[in-house]
Parts: C-alpha cells; structure tokens; sequence
C-alpha cells in the first residue's frame, strides 16, 4: 500500500535534467527495468528524495548525451547505437550506474565482435603509445571513413583603439567561440569542452549551427582540431566601429569565420 501512495506522487509524464540536457518521458518508462536505478527512485523512492535543477525537474548528474540511450533501452528494450559510434566504453559505464545488467552485456558483445564502428577498437589504439604507423593508420581510416567533413569557427570579438593608437589599443576579446558542424563530428573534436545546451536533442548524423565552447581561446580550438586531422581551408571576417569621434577611442566589432576540413 506504501508503494502505490510512494507512486502516486510522481507526475505521469516525468522531466529529466541529465548533465543539463532535458529529457521528457513516462513514469512508466523509467519503472521499465525492473531493480534498475531508476525503478528503485522513481517506483519505490519519493520526489522529495531526489534532487532538482531551479526548474523543478528531477536532475542526475551523468552524461546527458548519452542518457538518450540508456531511454531507447528502457522504451524497447534493444539496443540501437548510429554507425560509426564511438562511445560504446563509457556507454557501458553509464549503464552499469544506472544498473542495467542487460544493456552492459549488450555494450561488451558489441565491442568483442568489433560491431557498428569499431569505436573500441580506436579507444584502445589511443590509450597505448602512439607510433608513426599507427597515427598514420588513424588519419588514413578518418579520411577514408565517416570522419570526414567540415567544421566552421566563428566568434565575434571587440578590440578598443584609442586616441594614443598602438599604445592604448586592447586586441580582440573573444566572447564565444561558436561550432557549426555534423553533430558527430563536434563531439568528436571537442569533447567535454562543447556546450550543447542552445541545441541538445540532436541526433549525431545532423548538423547545428547552435553548439559553442566552453572557453574563449581560439587557439585552444586550433589545437583540437589539428590534432584531429583537420585543416583550415578557408576563413572570412567582417568588422565595424562603433564611433567615427576622433576624440573618443575607437571600439571595433568584428565577426570572423574559419573553416576546417579533414
């Protein structure tokens, strides 16, 4: 009798924040798998016994990317990751937190029998020394594979030219460096350094115009996607100045593109 009371104070249609990516699904969806973490919170625990954003929805502080696929599992109980997915590792770990046995047993025979794209294949590669031939071996499999395409930079930044001109000038102040991309290919890059949160629900084989970073260094994002293969292949700017007053310091607005492809 405590039970169904304990259920009855959960809305029927439940909101999510995982890692600060939203989610919207059924009670019964997250009571699906039967001694999961989510049946035990949500079938046997209380609202009041779980944390929530400033919002009011029930927060979890896990990879909210991959949490959709730890929903698709509960929905059907099967297992469908896009091709060329290359997270199957920490999948898995996201699914052994939320105690998911069968889903974990998916993930480690999918990354035996080198199934979808091979992404436990790479991991490893990557986590031993790198050699000449392997670094090689990558760069030839990304061009020739799936990992090829273009990403854009943009940001918008301001520098101050004042009355004294070199001396009092303050160069470029970078607030936001934006990506525009295949979803995949973004993640890829830059990892834990994007921010998904203007563009969360996208699946990885669509493009956003929407994603940016959580620095303000270009150079930083050079750096990754050098390291990743690609190269810059074309770039624009546009700049305006906010006063034409030869008493006053001169501040300009610029708006700057580079485009890179591997």
């Amino acid at each position: 009798m405590a039970q169904s009371c304990s259920e009855a104070t959960f809305p029927e249609i439940v909101e999510l924040n995982v890692g600060g990516q939203v989610y919207v699904t059924r009670l019964e969806t997250l009571k699906a798998a039967p001694n999961s973490l989510l049946w035990a919170k949500f079938g046997q625990g209380s609202p009041d016994q779980l944390p929530k954003d400033n919002k009011g929805r029930f927060f979890f502080d896990r990879d909210g990317f991959l949490f959709r696929y730890i929903l698709d599992y509960l929905r059907d109980s099967e297992l469908f990751l896009p091709e060329f997915f290359k997270e199957k590792r920490r999948l898995r770990k996201e699914a052994d937190f939320f105690q998911l046995p069968g889903l974990s047993r998916r993930l480690e025979a999918a990354g035996r029998d080198g199934s979808d794209d091979g992404g436990e294949q790479e991991e490893a590669e990557l986590s031993s020394p790198a050699t000449p031939s392997s670094s090689s071996d990558r760069t030839l499999s990304s061009l020739s594979g799936g990992g090829s395409g273009y990403i854009t930079i943009g940001y918008r930044g301001t520098y101050t030219i004042g009355r004294d001109i070199q001396g009092d000038a303050k160069f470029r102040r970078v607030a936001r460096i934006t990506v525009c991309s295949k979803i995949c290919l973004a993640k890829e890059v830059f990892g834990e350094t994007l921010n998904e949160s203007r563009d969360p629900d996208r699946p990885p084989d669509r493009y956003t115009a929407r994603y940016y970073l959580k620095y303000n260094f270009l150079e930083q994002a050079f750096d990754r996607l050098a390291e990743a293969g690609f190269h810059m292949v074309a770039c624009n700017s546009t700049g305006t100045c906010s006063s034409s007053d030869p008493t006053e310091d001169k501040l300009w607005t610029s708006y700057t593109e580079y485009v890179f492809c591997r």
